[in-house]
């Protein structure tokens, strides 16, 4: 397991039903590789610098979103809920660029619950939040999950 970021995106959540723009911090459209990539990710939303909610994905990014932002509730799917509260979110992007493991997304889902677990106990759960996958963590796990969260701390 080795992750690498963040990366900051901002997510222009646009007026027609199920359109979002993502961009880099300086305006590009086109994303690096490391977030068109099938590598394992872990992402937190954030408005106001606050996380209002914490998924993963091994699809690239904008796809990740697209399903997200267009999801009608077919198979009990609705969609990310945050994309109805507001026009421009935060996306913070790691990579686990080590996939050498039996299950890559299972590091990824491991410190997903972590950071939401911290992001807990300083106060409430992401507003958003909606899933979570729970496995056993290591001690890396929640190393590594803690660097996460700190770069949140000043807003949490």
């Amino acid at each position: 397991m080795k992750f690498e970021g963040p990366v900051r995106y901002r997510i222009a959540i646009l007026p027609e039903p199920g359109l979002f723009e993502i961009t880099d911090t300086n305006g590009n459209i086109k994303l690096p590789a490391q977030a068109r990539s099938s590598l394992p990710k872990l992402y937190v939303v954030t408005a106001d610098e606050a996380p209002i909610y914490v998924g993963v994905t091994r699809q690239s990014i904008r796809s990740r979103l697209r399903f997200g932002f267009t999801a009608k509730g077919e198979h009990g799917y609705h969609g990310y809920r945050w994309r109805h509260h507001y026009n421009e979110v935060a996306l913070d992007l790691w990579c686990n660029v080590d996939t050498s493991g039996e299950n890559p997304m299972l590091d990824v889902e491991t410190i997903e619950a972590e950071v939401v677990f911290l992001i807990r106990q300083k106060g409430q759960w992401p507003a958003y939040q909606t899933e979570i996958h729970f496995h056993p963590s290591t001690p890396d796990h929640r190393r590594t999950a803690e660097a996460i969260v700190r770069w949140y701390l000043q807003s949490m």
